[in-house]
Protein backbone atom coordinates (compact mmCIF):
# COMPACT_ATOMS: atom_id res chain seq x y z
CA UNK A 1 0.00 0.00 0.00
CA UNK A 2 2.96 2.64 0.67
CA UNK A 3 6.43 1.44 -1.61
CA UNK A 4 9.33 3.25 -0.05
CA UNK A 5 12.21 3.72 -2.51
CA UNK A 6 15.21 2.66 -0.07
CA UNK A 7 18.55 3.02 -0.80
CA UNK A 8 22.14 2.41 0.36
CA UNK A 9 23.42 -0.56 2.62
CA UNK A 10 25.82 -3.48 1.05
CA UNK A 11 29.03 -5.13 2.81
CA UNK A 12 31.77 -2.32 4.41
CA UNK A 13 34.47 -3.80 7.03
CA UNK A 14 34.83 -3.29 10.21
CA UNK A 15 35.18 0.29 11.39
CA UNK A 16 33.91 1.67 7.75
CA UNK A 17 31.00 3.80 7.01
CA UNK A 18 27.56 3.01 5.35
CA UNK A 19 24.34 5.34 4.56
CA UNK A 20 20.95 4.67 4.19
CA UNK A 21 18.10 6.35 2.81
CA UNK A 22 14.08 6.07 2.31
CA UNK A 23 11.77 8.00 0.76
CA UNK A 24 7.93 7.63 1.01
CA UNK A 25 5.84 8.41 -2.16
CA UNK A 26 4.23 11.34 -2.78
CA UNK A 27 0.66 10.49 -1.48
CA UNK A 28 1.50 10.83 1.92
CA UNK A 29 -0.18 13.39 3.25
CA UNK A 30 1.54 13.57 6.87
CA UNK A 31 4.47 12.07 8.70
CA UNK A 32 4.35 11.56 12.55
CA UNK A 33 7.48 9.90 13.10
CA UNK A 34 10.61 7.94 11.03
CA UNK A 35 11.96 5.01 12.12
CA UNK A 36 14.87 2.57 11.25
CA UNK A 37 14.59 -1.05 12.84
CA UNK A 38 17.25 -4.04 11.84
CA UNK A 39 16.67 -7.57 12.46
CA UNK A 40 20.27 -9.36 12.67
CA UNK A 41 20.29 -12.96 11.86
CA UNK A 42 18.65 -15.38 14.34
CA UNK A 43 16.96 -12.25 16.45
CA UNK A 44 14.10 -10.55 17.13
CA UNK A 45 13.58 -7.10 14.96
CA UNK A 46 15.18 -3.85 17.06
CA UNK A 47 14.86 0.09 17.32
CA UNK A 48 17.68 1.70 15.75
CA UNK A 49 16.68 5.35 15.91
CA UNK A 50 13.45 7.36 16.17
CA UNK A 51 13.01 11.16 14.58
CA UNK A 52 9.70 12.73 15.41
CA UNK A 53 8.26 15.63 13.80
CA UNK A 54 8.81 17.80 16.75
CA UNK A 55 12.46 17.20 16.63
CA UNK A 56 12.31 14.12 19.31
CA UNK A 57 15.46 11.67 18.54
CA UNK A 58 16.50 8.40 20.38
CA UNK A 59 18.78 5.97 19.70
CA UNK A 60 19.15 2.30 20.50
CA UNK A 61 21.90 1.47 23.26
CA UNK A 62 23.76 -0.14 21.13
CA UNK A 63 24.15 2.85 18.06
CA UNK A 64 24.55 5.48 20.23
CA UNK A 65 27.52 7.66 19.42
CA UNK A 66 27.79 5.93 16.21
CA UNK A 67 25.27 6.22 14.17
CA UNK A 68 23.03 9.60 13.38
CA UNK A 69 19.60 9.73 12.49
CA UNK A 70 17.97 12.90 10.02
CA UNK A 71 15.20 13.31 8.11
CA UNK A 72 13.17 15.69 5.80
CA UNK A 73 9.82 15.72 6.64
CA UNK A 74 8.81 17.75 3.74
CA UNK A 75 10.44 15.99 1.51
CA UNK A 76 9.20 12.65 3.03
CA UNK A 77 12.71 11.25 3.71
CA UNK A 78 14.77 9.50 6.44
CA UNK A 79 18.45 9.29 6.52
CA UNK A 80 20.51 6.81 8.50
CA UNK A 81 24.69 7.69 8.81
CA UNK A 82 26.38 4.48 10.33
CA UNK A 83 30.10 4.83 11.65
CA UNK A 84 32.47 2.70 13.64
CA UNK A 85 30.67 -0.15 12.12
CA UNK A 86 30.83 -3.27 14.22
CA UNK A 87 30.18 -6.79 13.04
CA UNK A 88 27.68 -7.01 15.48
CA UNK A 89 25.66 -4.14 13.50
CA UNK A 90 25.28 -6.69 10.34
CA UNK A 91 21.57 -7.57 9.59
CA UNK A 92 18.21 -6.24 7.82
CA UNK A 93 17.68 -2.62 7.92
CA UNK A 94 13.96 -1.71 7.78
CA UNK A 95 12.69 1.73 7.13
CA UNK A 96 9.56 2.31 9.28
CA UNK A 97 7.54 5.72 8.86
CA UNK A 98 4.11 6.66 11.17
CA UNK A 99 2.58 8.52 7.73
CA UNK A 100 -1.22 9.02 7.01
CA UNK A 101 -2.57 8.67 3.41
CA UNK A 102 -5.81 10.02 5.13
CA UNK A 103 -6.27 12.87 7.01
CA UNK A 104 -7.15 10.32 10.13
CA UNK A 105 -6.18 7.09 9.13
CA UNK A 106 -2.25 7.28 10.78
CA UNK A 107 -0.45 4.02 11.18
CA UNK A 108 3.02 2.40 11.03
CA UNK A 109 4.40 1.51 7.50
CA UNK A 110 7.53 -0.71 6.43
CA UNK A 111 9.72 -0.34 3.87
CA UNK A 112 11.18 -3.99 2.53
CA UNK A 113 14.58 -3.89 3.88
CA UNK A 114 17.99 -3.53 2.91
CA UNK A 115 21.31 -5.37 3.80
CA UNK A 116 23.88 -4.33 6.21
CA UNK A 117 26.77 -6.79 6.32
CA UNK A 118 29.92 -5.73 8.27
CA UNK A 119 32.93 -8.25 7.73
CA UNK A 120 36.72 -8.22 7.28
Amino acid sequence: QVQFVESGGGAVQPGGSLSLSCEAPANVVKINAMRWYRQPPGKERELVAHLGSGGVIIYGDSVRGRFTISGDFAKKTVYLQMNSLKPEDTAVYYCNMFLYLLPRDGRDYWGQGTQVTVSS
